[in-house]
């Protein structure tokens, strides 16, 4: 699969603008629209008894101040292996999660 950096660059493009965030420590201040991802599981897929490949499980999260239902398609035209888990309201900022295997 992917390498991590790789996904960052396509979620970038996905989202048009370079608020893209790792992992960010609570300290830093988030410019909206974003996106925010982890890895959030690792499958190893093993053959001959041997580690052969890990496939990392995302979880992404679009942050918005905008109801924004939309975006669902993007992710889904960008990332076929993509997954919408849920939305919520926070702190009046619209949250988009998805789960993406890369």
């Amino acid at each position: 699969m992917g390498l991590r950096t790789d996904l960052h660059e396509e979620l970038c493009t996905l989202l048009g603008s370079r608020n893209v965030y790792y992992e960010p420590p609570e300290s830093l201040k988030l410019k909206y629209p974003c996106i925010i991802y982890e890895v959030n599981d690792i499958d190893q897929i093993r053959a001959n008894n041997r580690h052969y490949l890990d496939i990392k499980r995302y979880s992404i999260t679009y942050v918005t101040n905008k109801n924004n239902i939309d975006i669902t398609e993007k992710f889904f035209e960008t990332f076929p292996t993509c997954s919408f888990d849920r939305p919520y309201v926070s702190d009046n900022l619209w949250h988009y999660v998805f789960t993406l295997s890369y």
